[in-house]
């Protein structure tokens, strides 16, 4: 076991995320969200999770494998079109996952999120939070806007709130 991520993991708290992602940066990733689920028929969420549990990193989980389990927590599967994407950052590893369902997933393809994953952790680097998250929803938005046109008005499927875990 690493043991700096561990304690990276054990001192990282909430307080840190919202230094980071005050107030008025969720409800401006939140609004980012809505206006995007307006051109396509795709749903994003965007969600925060300061660190791992100690159990979760003794197992020697990866940041991957816990987007993989929230994007099931928070239901992203759940769209009638299979056009879920879950945007997750794990503050304590300052890594990002982007989890795609299989509907959407088919037609954009790993090496469209991975890009837009990198794009945002470059941001992050630079200490860009906020402008680092809306480019990256932007981004994701362009290609559910190329595979998943807005057709009619549809359902918003999935709520747009940032879920801080």
């Amino acid at each position: 076991m690493d043991m700096r991520r561990f304690l990276r993991h054990l001192f990282t708290t909430r307080a840190a995320v919202r230094r980071r992602f005050p107030p008025a940066s969720l409800r401006a990733i939140e609004a980012a969200v809505t206006r995007s689920e307006d051109s396509h028929r795709g749903e994003i969420r965007f969600a925060i999770e300061p660190a791992l549990e100690p159990g979760q990193l003794l197992a020697g989980m990866t940041p991957r494998e816990r987007a993989v389990e929230v994007f099931s927590e928070l239901r992203v599967w759940d769209t009638e079109a299979n056009s879920g994407v879950l945007v997750y950052l794990l503050y304590a590893d300052h890594a990002i996952e982007i989890v795609a369902d299989r509907g959407i997933h088919a037609c954009a393809g790993a090496a469209a999120w991975e890009r837009i994953a990198a794009d945002m952790e470059k941001a992050f680097a630079a200490a860009e939070y906020e402008a680092g998250v809306l480019r990256g929803i932007a981004a994701i938005s362009d290609e559910l806007r190329r595979h998943l046109p807005r057709e009619d008005g549809g359902a918003d499927e999935l709520p747009d709130e940032v879920a801080l875990l």
